[in-house]
């Protein structure tokens, strides 16, 4: 993994958002979803209820592993983290789960998503649906998205467009999002 180590703001929030891995641009920008995913992610978001800044102010942002882990031999794309790595780094999720107490967890990607489901094979099997989550002695609601990396084409082809416009309409309507849109009415 390479330095430096990345996280959001620290907020105390029903809505954790739960990452990958940081991309080689979120070190040097310091925060997660700096660049071209954070682009498309925080477009999905902006259209129920919470631009960027809101977003990044409203919802705790955590991830299974908190560095870059390189760039992966094949030369496309970043590295999948080890076992070993993701191991290491669960202790700080897991410490996360604890302290913020989550009502909603937005797992991005298939590495989230394996976290709290290592069953999960596809991710037509779980982006559109709501389910109940467990880690770390905290039961919570889990809303999956795809990765919005621009290097894949899952969330712009079907069924992951359909799928992707579910699970935003269910995060829309869940009453922990729900609080911090109206949180970001009163303020704004």
């Amino acid at each position: 993994m390479i330095r430096p180590v990345v996280t959001g703001n620290p907020v105390m929030s029903p809505v954790m958002l739960v990452g990958q891995a940081p991309g080689i641009k979120e070190g040097p920008a310091g925060k997660p979803f700096a660049w071209t995913a954070g682009k498309t992610l925080f477009g999905w978001f902006a259209q129920i209820g919470l631009d960027e800044e809101a977003f990044r102010n409203r919802v705790y942002m955590a991830a299974v592993c908190r560095c870059f882990p390189g760039k992966a031999a094949s030369g496309g794309g970043d590295r999948v983290p080890s076992a070993d790595e993701i191991e290491r780094c669960g202790r700080h999720l897991q410490a996360e789960l604890r302290i913020i107490k989550p009502q909603l967890v937005i797992a991005v990607g298939k590495l989230a998503i394996a976290q709290l489901y290592p069953e999960v094979e596809k991710l037509a099997e779980i982006v559109g649906e709501k389910r109940r989550g467990e880690m770390a002695g905290q039961s919570f609601d889990v809303i999956a998205l795809p990765h919005p990396s621009g290097a894949s084409t899952w969330h712009y082809t079907e069924p992951g467009k359909t799928l992707l416009a579910r699970a935003l309409a269910l995060i829309a309507k869940h009453p922990a999002w729900k609080s911090l849109v109206a949180e970001q009415r009163k303020a704004g």
